[in-house]
């Protein structure tokens, strides 16, 4: 399969991948104290080789750690900056049958302040254990720092207004990316949650009546992804993921782009979008009308919440229908996000996610080869 130059390769995927069962059992492990952090490493270590060689071995142009080193897509910020904690969020996952699920989201309880990297070892490692693939290192949006819990996700004697809290950790996420360029990094996707959910008229309604404004939201949590991308070198390439939320199969917000998509497409400093449209939820893709002639779209259509593999046929027409909006040849395929934002997973088989894999390769080599 041909390969573009630079990302996004026509065959994309999101990130995190399934944990083996022996990562699984040494989450557990390091957890209760009966392994030590070298021995934890050490089967994370391999645990990542191996996930590259199937990255690579299926056709994929670039590769990921699997987000093995975390606990969930955004649990190393915890340990790396000063003033954060977990507490609940104030939002629940949901699926089609009306059961929802509870989760943790970061709380703000003094000034932020990197003390460390949050993907710069991993970086190092990923780096030196490709073989040909590009290593894509993935991140989390500012906003993932402030949404969850909105007025109640900070201590008012750190920070007064969620402007002052986002301008510290866009400061934050900026010293990262140079230091991951320093290393050679030079793809990075952004996972970008409460943007998406700003759509959902539901999710709008309970923010306004938390007594924030949605609409300022908005505008906040673009400027911070500006400002955290800002200064980056010129041939860094930066994705949004544009994620509904992907909790054990469950979601958080339904709807389509339209509500956001002229701002968020337009303004954002960043290169790709990785856009999920697996379902009906999400909408038919008129909003990509907002899409600039800069940027490229990844369309996830391929869903890694549900064992059922995806009809080629159906795959192709829906891609022949977005390449009526935005050019085939700014388009990409993926599966609609990771198999696995926390280390639980989805619920789908190692079999499952490597068929969605090679579904993805597949249908990109018959459209663009």
């Amino acid at each position: 399969m041909s390969k573009n130059a630079k990302p996004p390769f026509r065959a994309e995927h999101v990130g995190s991948l399934l944990r083996p069962p022996e990562l699984r059992q040494a989450f557990r492990q390091f957890s209760s104290g009966e392994i030590g952090a070298p021995a934890f490493t050490a089967i994370q270590d391999a645990a990542i080789e191996k996930a590259v060689q199937l990255q690579e071995a299926i056709g994929f142009g670039l590769a990921t750690d699997g987000e093995f080193r975390r606990a969930s897509y955004w649990s190393p910020v915890i340990d790396a900056v000063e003033g954060l904690a977990v507490r609940p969020a104030s939002f629940s996952f949901r699926d089609g049958t009306g059961e929802t699920l509870g989760f943790i989201a970061p709380y703000v309880e003094g000034k932020l302040r990197r003390r460390h990297g949050i993907a710069t070892t991993d970086y190092a490692f990923l780096a030196k254990t490709v073989r040909g693939a590009v290593p894509k290192i993935t991140l989390p949006t500012p906003s993932t720092f402030h949404f969850w819990r909105g007025p109640d996700g900070y201590d008012r004697s750190a920070y007064n207004d969620p402007a002052e809290l986002l301008d510290d950790m866009a400061a934050v996420f900026r010293a990262e990316l140079a230091e991951l360029a320093a290393l050679g990094c030079r793809y990075v996707q952004l996972d970008e949650v409460a943007l998406i959910n700003l759509a959902d008229p539901d999710i709008r309604r309970a923010v306004n009546q938390r007594g924030e404004n949605p609409d300022r939201l908005v505008g906040l949590y673009i400027e911070a992804i500006n400002a955290a991308v800002a200064g980056r070198p010129a041939d860094m390439r930066i994705g949004l993921h544009m994620c509904r939320g992907n909790f054990r199969g469950k979601f958080l917000s339904a709807g389509g782009y339209d509500a956001i998509a002229e701002r968020v497409f337009g303004e954002t400093a960043i290169d790709i979008l990785f856009l999920e449209y697996d379902s009906e939820r999400a909408g038919d893709f008129a909003a990509l009308k907002y899409v600039p002639r800069e940027k490229a779209v990844v369309l996830g259509l391929i869903s890694s919440k549900t064992a059922t593999l995806e009809a080629k046929p159906d795959l192709r027409h829906r891609i022949d229908e977005a390449a009526r909006i935005v050019p085939l040849d700014r388009l990409a395929i993926s599966p609609q996000c990771g198999f696995a934002s926390a280390a639980s997973g989805n619920p789908v088989t190692s079999a499952d996610q490597q068929a969605k894999l090679r579904l993805v390769t597949e249908v990109a080599r018959e459209v663009w080869s």
